[in-house]
This record gives structure tokens, C-alpha cells and sequence, in this order.
């Protein structure tokens, strides 16, 4: 239809303003908006900032979760604060298991949770840091504290790098370290005991003869680096007052390590180190346990040695030296089969009080209490302190210092002079004195209804 000149001129305005009032606006507001139909984010939304160079990492863990299209809902819906560890920070802390059970398929749902937990659904800046609880996009609970000092917390992640990044739709806050909450470790915690128990094949522990003290069928072959199949105590070589000389263990023929390089560095560092002489010329010039304790490192055992120095060494007597087979006991005594530092013992001791370690001379215990900021081992006077930590720790032989040389608690009251032969009968003495005179006593008492007891002169 032809429209006169003069209506054309007079439609022209009208759409002029019908443009400026309805299209403009539709347009601008996709410009503005952080998303848009079909999920797009713009490239000033919060979640293009963790593209940074600081937080490339977690943006890669959050694709690979594949929580991208989440998110984008997330920022359409509300203003997002994330709590981002900067890329050196990711794994500070984390366990390698714990990391690769995030990355198996079979647990993706885990890693999207832990991922979550970093957004809070509400804007939270620095100067406004609130003390509470809140709740964030994986539905666990965040605990968020402000100290007056300046110092704000994010669960258990400092926040170093405050507002680092501000954008319309969020604020990122750079934390120290990776957040888990307690619902992705419990369900690693639960997975990792299944593991273990499914891991266990029902063949049944291995026999060990006896009186050879050797395996009965040989052990099947295991991955470098597995516990040995047969227990340390029948690894043991019988000691000099069982045979006149150390007979060969029973030997895998493995050997994965090199015990007898092992021990001979950890004598030459207890040289070096100084003041532990006298325990070193023990171990190799008066007994066999230097090559004893370098064959069971090499079948895969692990050792804790309690080294008195030289002042404690001094003191003891010929006669406690003298006895057939006293200073393998002795060294015996002082020997853990475990691996323990002077941190992990003394966290043990902190917790729990006191701790029983098992030794090499059977079955005698060692018990171990904190003392002083340190670990005291022993009882009584006959006890000692932990004097010289971590003189030696290569993951597989530990040396700890001590200052005073551990006996069993029945031999702390073995005289200064006589064996523990003479001890003993001490003992028996003194206790089966106080049990014939209770008996006697009460004998004297029947007889005594009946009889007068001045006839007996045992009863006077």
C-alpha cells in the first residue's frame, strides 16, 4: 500500500522512538546481563576471572567436573563470593590417595561437592566479613570467623588474598589451601576401608614352622616395597645363648633394599654424630646384630634403634656385660619393629598418654609417656629421656638418642654388683617370705582352738 509523502515523514520519527524505547533497552540488558538464554556468561562475569593466572587450576578441576553449566546458573541467579585456592596453594596438605580418589570416574559426584563447597550464593566482601555459618552451593555448611586483628578464615583456609578479583556478579578471595568438606571425607574414609578389606584375599595367614622358623609354603610374590610375609620375630637369627653363633635366617632372596649399606651408614652417622661410641662398638665389634639388623632391612623390615650414649653406656657394670648373650638382650631391648620419628612419637604420647612399644626382646614392652616437652621412656629411675632426636631417619632405620639404658621392669632392681640370676632370687625371696608366714600364722591360729600353741616353738 502507497502511503502518501507526507505520512511517510510522520512514521519516521515513530520508529525512530519506538527503537530507542523498546529495542535499546532488550539490547543493552544482553550486554549487561552476566548470562543470557542458553547459559553464556559474558566476559565480566566471575567466573571468566578464575581463568586468571592465579586460579587456572581449580577453573580446570571445575570443567573437569563438569559444573560449568551449574555455575552459569548459579551467577543468573545470584551474586557469588568463592573462596579459590591460588594454583601453588591447590595441593598444599592433600593427600595423594585422597587426590587420586577425587580423579576416578566412579567418584565424580565427590569431586563436585568438594568443588561447591568453594561458592557461597551471596556476596561477602573483606571489610564486611561476617562470623557464621553459611551455606554453600553443595548444601554443606561453611564456617566463616573474622578475628580483630585482620585475620578472616574460610573454614580451615586462611584468606590471604583478599577481594582479589571484583566483578559485578561475584568476588573471588584467595585462600591458603583446598577446602574439604566432611562429607567428601567421610565417603574417601569409608572407600579407603572398603579398599582395605576387599584387598585381603581369603588364603589365610602364612604357616611358619616352628622349629625352623621358616615358611611352610613359600610366600607368593608381592610388589617392591609390601611388608614380608613372615612376622620379624621369626626372621630373627637365635642369638648366642641359643646357639654358639648367629644361624642364617630365613631369607626371602628378595632383598629390595640394602640393609647391610643402610646400617653400615647409620653406625658411621651415630661416629660422626658424636657421643655414641660405646652403643656403636656394641653393635659391631661385640655382637652379630650389625649384620643381623642389615639382613632384615634388606627383606623389607622396619627399625626403630634407642641409642644410649656414652655417659649412660659408662655405667654399666662388667657383670651386666659378662652373661652369656647380655649385650645382644640388652640391644634387643632397645629395638622397635617400627618406624617411628621423635615427632610421631611424641604426637602418640600426647594423645593417647601412654604408649607400649614392642621390642625385639620378647615380650618384654617399652612404654613411653611425655615428660617435659619430650618423650620419656621406662619407669622409675630406670627411665629415659628422648635426648638427641632424628639422629638417623632414612624410611626405613630411625635412631632416636636416648640418655639412660633401658632394662625390663622386672630387672630394675638387679644390684650393682651380681647378674640377673641373683636378682631373680632376690625377688623370689622377698616374696615368698610374706606368703609362708601368712600361711603359718593362720596354721598357729587352728592349732591354737585346740592346743596350746606354747607347745609349738614355730608359734611363739
Amino acid at each position: 500500500m502507497d502511503f502518501p509523502l507526507n505520512a511517510r515523514f510522520f512514521l519516521l520519527p515513530l520508529t525512530v522512538a519506538l527503537i530507542f524505547t523498546v529495542i535499546m533497552p532488550a539490547l543493552s540488558s544482553l550486554v549487561t546481563s552476566p548470562t543470557v538464554s542458553g547459559g553464556q556468561i559474558n566476559s565480566n562475569s566471575v567466573l571468566v576471572a578464575l581463568l586468571d593466572s592465579h586460579y587456572t587450576e581449580i577453573a580446570e578441576l571445575v570443567e573437569k567436573a563438569l559444573l560449568l553449566q551449574t555455575l552459569e546458573e548459579a551467577v543468573g541467579r545470584h551474586n557469588l563470593t568463592v573462596f579459590a585456592p591460588r594454583n601453588e596453594a591447590l595441593e598444599r596438605g592433600l593427600d595423594p590417595d585422597f587426590k587420586r580418589f577425587l580423579f576416578e570416574p566412579g567418584n565424580l559426584k565427590s569431586l563436585q561437592t568438594l568443588l561447591l563447597f568453594h561458592f557461597l550464593p551471596s556476596r561477602i566482601p573483606y571489610d564486611s566479613f561476617p562470623s557464621a555459618r553459611h551455606r554453600t552451593l553443595s548444601g554443606d555448611q561453611m564456617i566463616l570467623t573474622s578475628s580483630k586483628s585482620g585475620h578472616h578464615r574460610a573454614d580451615v583456609a586462611g584468606v590471604v588474598h583478599p577481594d582479589s578479583v571484583l566483578r559485578p556478579d561475584g568476588i573471588i578471595h584467595g585462600i591458603d589451601r583446598l577446602l574439604v568438606p566432611r562429607s567428601v571425607q567421610e565417603d574417601f574414609n569409608r572407600r579407603r576401608n572398603l579398599a582395605e578389606i576387599s584387598a585381603v584375599l581369603p588364603t589365610g595367614a602364612p604357616e611358619v614352622d616352628p622349629r625352623t622358623h621358616r615358611l611352610k609354603k613359600p610366600a607368593p610374590p608381592s610388589p617392591a616395597g609390601s611388608p614380608p610375609a613372615l612376622p620379624i620375630y621369626d626372621a630373627l637369627a637365635p642369638g648366642p645363648d641359643i646357639a654358639p653363633a648367629p644361624a642364617p635366617g630365613p631369607g626371602s632372596g628378595k632383598h629390595w633394599f640394602d640393609g647391610h649399606r643402610q646400617i653400615k651408614d647409620f653406625i658411621q652417622t651415630l661416629i660422626l654424630y658424636g657421643g655414641y661410641n660405646e652403643f656403636a662398638d656394641i653393635l659391631v665389634n661385640l655382637t652379630s646384630l650389625a649384620t643381623e639388623m642389615g639382613r632384615l632391612v634388606s627383606e623389607g623390615y622396619v627399625l626403630t634403634v634407642l641409642a644410649p650414649n656414652d655417659e649412660a653406656m659408662a655405667k654399666l657394670t662388667a657383670d651386666q656385660l659378662s652373661e652369656p648373650g647380655a649385650p645382644e638382650q640388652i640391644i634387643y631391648y632397645h629395638l622397635i619393629p617400627e618406624y617411628q620419628t621423635e615427632e610421631s612419637m611424641y604426637n602418640a604420647v600426647r594423645r593417647f598418654g601412654k604408649v607400649r612399644y614392642d621390642t625385639l626382646r620378647l615380650p618384654h614392652k617399652i612404654v613411653a609417656r611425655e615428660a617435659d616437652g619430650s618423650v620419656k621412656f621406662g619407669q622409675g629411675e630406670g627411665s629415659a629421656y628422648l635426648f638427641d632426636p632424628d639422629i638417623y631417619t632414612d624410611g626405613r632405620i630411625s635412631v632416636q638418642g636416648i640418655d639412660t639404658v633401658l632394662f625390663p621392669p622386672e630387672e630394675s632392681l638387679t644390684p650393682a654388683v651380681g647378674g640377673a640370676k641373683e636378682a631373680a632370687h632376690v625377688v623370689k625371696t622377698a616374696v615368698s617370705k610374706p606368703i609362708r608366714g601368712k600361711l603359718m600364722e593362720l596354721s598357729c591360729r587352728v592349732l591354737g582352738a585346740f592346743i596350746d600353741r606354747s607347745r609349738f616353738t614355730t608359734c611363739e
